[in-house]
């Protein structure tokens, strides 16, 4: 997958992950284990092991050869890990549709690393894979994944009251769409 510098000075790469990656991905997850559990639910325990992380990346790679979900690993300018963006949920049949997510670690927020990758899956997702509509979901007190979507040319088109449950307490979301034939316009690709 490309490299980006956008916004300005930010470079970014993707890539699916691979067994190869097993060990900097577990590095990474617990380094930021209470981090991303702040603000989603726990993966379980099995997955922060060396076995369990290989587990997770072989389903991925199953997933992206049966055309269910993609997963890209997010390296900044130096190479480092720095997240995680993907799309899941494909719906094929009368939708060419996916769900969007990611997760930056937090020695990596504030950077627009989020941002650039965001540009990058805009082009994987609505060229060669062919999707015509992205859907994702933020809560309403998450203002940096508010931006991100927004300047992903998100358009919020829901507000769910009381549908998210994090640790016995409950809380709304947002719900966003962006459409592969607003992209291409936007992308001079389509008057």
């Amino acid at each position: 997958m490309p490299t980006t510098s956008l916004p300005p000075n930010v470079a970014v790469s993707l890539a699916a992950p691979s067994a190869a990656d097993a060990q900097e991905l577990l590095a990474f997850e617990l380094a930021n284990r209470d981090f991303f559990e702040s603000m989603i639910n726990a993966r379980p325990a099995s997955y922060y092991s060396l076995e369990g992380v290989s587990k997770a990346i072989a389903l991925a790679e199953q997933e992206a050869r049966e055309d269910q979900g993609y997963q890209f690993l997010l390296r900044d300018g130096e190479g480092r890990l720095a997240g995680r963006i993907n799309l899941n949920h494909v719906r094929r049949a009368n939708f060419h549709a996916a769900s969007l997510g990611y997760r930056i670690g937090l020695d990596f927020q504030g950077r627009g690393l989020a941002k650039a990758a965001m540009r990058l899956v805009l082009v994987e997702a609505f060229t060669r894979l062919g999707l015509e509509r992205l859907d994702a979901t933020a809560r309403p007190e998450n203002i940096g994944s508010l931006r991100v979507l927004l300047s992903g040319g998100f358009r919020q088109f829901g507000h769910s009251r009381r549908s998210f449950e994090l640790k016995g307490e409950w809380y709304d979301l947002l719900h966003f769409e962006r459409h592969a034939v607003d992209w291409r316009i936007a992308q001079g690709k389509l008057s």
